[in-house]
């Protein structure tokens, strides 16, 4: 308490009552409160994507039915097409969500061409911000770099035009009071021509104040990075999660040496998912970080499913629960 006094006193916050009633005056002493945890659970959901082709409505009502508290959307741009999120218009699912008692504070979308040298069009970075906006999200995330057969050959100079171009997402997407934000894989961790490691490129090149990031425990983990080391050298630029596991029988790393040359196809082999607390990742021990973090939003996640889905993502679901929030 003392420390939290002394640095609102510094910052001139201390001075009446009516200062002290200021949302300004909660929000810093939220900040400064060791106990500042995320509360809310969501799904990113891919996770579901087969079962949200078949029965939207019905896929929805049972995330919300679990418990979940928020879904993270994920949207493929198709230049002229209109809007398709399993067939309804932004609006439209906006209100499906709504009727489920759901929220959706985020987004991936896709930026290939925007991201790709010699190219940086912005027509699809638009017309999807257009789309966060009808949505009500606060984060506009580019999942993956442009993916094509550049992807197993990036180098520090696409990452640095990467991290430009992020940049300049940013101030467009604030107009509409969205934030950018970027969700890693495993290419982020090879280690460069330079030296350098892609993620390092994008943390150290792009604004905080524009482009925040979505850490994927599993693929982090999978790389044989420490989160924490991240969170202990870029503060604050983590709003949001990724939480999945790593398959307990299936753990070696999928970076360094001459994995790092290694086509994207051979190293995905290597890949298996589990359900949130089945596997080798300590989420307890992660989790004491989130504040040094900046963490905001969590997304339960598993690219495949060897069980029944809606099983899985209860299970994974009565983890958190239970041990992380």
């Amino acid at each position: 308490m003392d420390n939290r006094r002394s640095f609102l006193k510094k910052a001139g916050l201390l001075g009446t009552a009516t200062v002290l009633a200021t949302p300004l005056f909660s929000e810093a002493m939220e900040l400064f409160n060791p106990a500042r945890k995320v509360q809310e659970i969501g799904l990113q959901l891919y996770t579901l994507r087969e079962q949200l082709g078949k029965d939207l409505k019905g896929t929805i009502g049972k995330v919300a039915e679990i418990g979940y508290n928020h879904v993270e959307t994920f949207y493929n741009y198709r230049a002229g097409a209109p809007v398709d999120l399993w067939g309804q218009s932004a609006a439209e699912f906006s209100a499906l969500l709504k009727s489920s008692g759901l929220k959706t504070y985020s987004g991936h979308y896709q930026l290939n061409d925007f991201l790709s040298p010699g190219k940086g069009d912005d027509t699809a970075l638009k017309a999807q911000l257009e789309i966060a906006s009808a949505l009500g999200q606060q984060y506009f995330v580019v999942p993956v770099p442009p993916m094509g057969a550049s992807l197993d050959k990036m180098t520090s100079t696409d990452f640095k035009f990467m991290a430009a171009q992020l940049n300049k997402a940013g101030e467009l997407s604030a107009k509409s009071k969205i934030k950018m934000g970027y969700h890693n894989h495993f290419w982020e961790f090879r280690t460069l021509e330079n030296g350098e490691k892609g993620y390092d490129i994008l943390l150290k090149e792009t604004d905080p104040a524009l482009v925040t990031f979505e850490m994927d425990l599993f693929w982090i983990e999978k790389s044989g990075v420490s989160p924490d080391a991240y969170f202990k050298k870029y503060p604050e630029r983590f709003a949001m999660w990724h939480v999945k596991d790593v398959d307990k029988a299936n753990t070696a790393k999928i970076t360094g040496g001459k994995l790092d040359t290694t086509s994207s196809m051979e190293v995905l082999k290597g890949i298996s998912y589990t359900e949130v607390g089945t596997g080798s990742i300590n989420f307890k021990e992660i989790f004491t970080h989130q504040q040094q973090a900046g963490l905001k939003h969590i997304f339960v996640e598993q690219d495949m499913i060897k069980i029944d889905p809606f099983v899985s993502i209860t299970d994974s679901y009565n983890f958190v629960k239970k041990n992380l929030v």
